[in-house]
């Protein structure tokens, strides 16, 4: 039986490890103490409560990703509103709205009647063509129209989804999102994200479900090197030693484009990188929020700092895109910034008022997110093929055709699989 060796315990590594898992030995090299990278919780001292390192929210339009929890039995980890509702508060004009999207493919929701963004028309909607139309030297602001529509919906929205501004942005990537998408109708729109955490959602039932396929996790090891001879992949140097290859083993990269320029010289990867924020407050008891914010769980805000805000709990979590822009500000002034904002949009839905002082706060920074999705950057890309005939890549950074996202790491890690010619999901969704 083929043995893959699989460097890096994200998404991506272990997206190829379950679509691999009944087909080959797997072995998954991580060199952190779990397996997760930029999507796994962890316990926080200084909050005394777990939280994750980021806050994703999972589109219903998201088949990989769907199919990844299904096969690990997850998909029932997730809350949301079951419907597409994404409540909203411009805090420069002190307004809370709530975008309801029609459930088939007719923009029905951009007809007046309470449904839509407040103050759009429908001229704006010509947009959505442009992204969808998008070359790839096309930037997002080239695509906008002026109005509400782009300022309190699809700036925001395309800040989020590409983690760049709007300047440089990248909208051929941006369309690829809407086209799989938006464009499939409201109900591909329904969003979704992990109840409790991000590891018990996404990587510890994928960590069970390697072992009872035998598969090897080894968490805490680093790959140094990788030995090469003949065009082939022959050797793996690790901080426990060497791993000599048979005739039939394989390795599947799939750790931060840096880190596999490092071990593989000369690869052409992106060399631009975005940073992302995530604010945690810990409150001294359970939030309890009425309306459409209690129905979907989260709130986005136009016109601040704060982009995204999710209730969990006793946990107010809060998401910064693009943070690059932020990184010359200190943190206690991030902070006490977008604790203000917070308050501001839900008090008027919560039971009872968020206390005036500041709770307990971390603030994370992610200061290498994302790629920054330019279209310089997007033409550095790599394909999942490399010039090692036994070793392919992954990672949300090689070419997808989509951003960051969780679902272009899984992606990546499918076509991976598929690059080494076995079984795989890419080849029978077209994706």
């Amino acid at each position: 039986m083929s043995h893959v060796h699989i460097i890096g315990g994200g998404l991506a590594g272990l997206s190829a490890a379950i679509e691999l898992a009944a087909q080959a030995r797997v072995t998954v090299y991580e060199a952190g103490p779990a397996c997760g990278g930029r999507a796994r919780s962890f316990r926080d001292r200084s909050l005394n409560a777990r939280i994750d390192n980021g806050n994703h929210l999972i589109l219903s339009a998201n088949d990989l990703t769907f199919r990844y929890l299904d096969i690990i039995g997850a998909r029932h980890t997730l809350t949301g509103p079951g419907l597409p509702i994404f409540p909203y508060y411009d805090l420069e004009e002190s307004l809370a709205w709530t975008l309801r999207l029609s459930k088939g493919k007719l923009p029905f929701w951009a007809l007046p009647g309470g449904r839509r963004v407040p103050g759009m028309t429908l001229s704006e909607l010509a947009s959505l063509g442009r992204f969808l139309r998008a070359s790839e030297n096309t930037t997002v602001d080239a695509c906008l129209s002026s109005g509400q529509l782009s300022r309190r919906l699809l700036v925001p929205f395309a800040i989020s989804v590409l983690n760049t501004g709007i300047h440089t942005g990248s909208a051929k990537l941006l369309g690829n999102v809407i086209r799989k998408s938006l464009a499939k109708g409201g109900m591909a729109c329904c969003p979704w994200f992990p109840e409790v955490g991000l590891s018990e959602t996404l990587i510890d039932p994928a960590v069970t479900y390697l072992k009872r396929f035998h598969g090897d996790v080894r968490t805490g090891v680093r790959v140094n090197a990788i030995e090469r001879r003949n065009g082939r992949a022959t050797a793996l140097e690790t901080a426990e030693g060497r791993i000599e290859f048979g005739p039939e083993d394989q390795v599947i990269m799939a750790v931060p484009g840096p880190v596999a320029q490092s071990l593989l010289p000369g690869l052409k990867a992106p060399d631009a990188f975005e940073s992302i924020a995530n604010a945690h407050f810990r409150l001294p008891a359970m939030i309890q929020a009425r309306g459409v914010v209690a129905q979907a769980g989260f709130v986005g805000l136009v016109g601040g700092i704060s982009e995204w805000v999710f209730l969990k709990g006793d946990i107010l979590s809060v998401t910064v895109s693009a943070a690059n822009r932020y990184a010359d500000r200190e943190n206690s002034e991030l902070l006490a910034t977008i604790w203000s904002e917070i308050r501001r949009a839900l008090d008027p839905v919560l039971s009872q008022s968020l206390p005036v002082a500041m709770p307990p706060a971390r603030l994370i920074w992610e200061k290498r997110a994302t790629f920054a999705a330019t279209p310089e950057q997007n033409r550095l890309r790599p394909g999942p093929r490399t010039d090692l005939v036994n070793l392919a890549l992954a990672g949300d950074w090689t070419d997808t055709g989509l951003p960051s996202t969780i679902e272009g790491s899984i992606q990546s890690g499918l076509q991976a699989v598929a690059a080494l010619g076995f079984r795989s999901a890419v080849e029978n969704t077209g994706s």
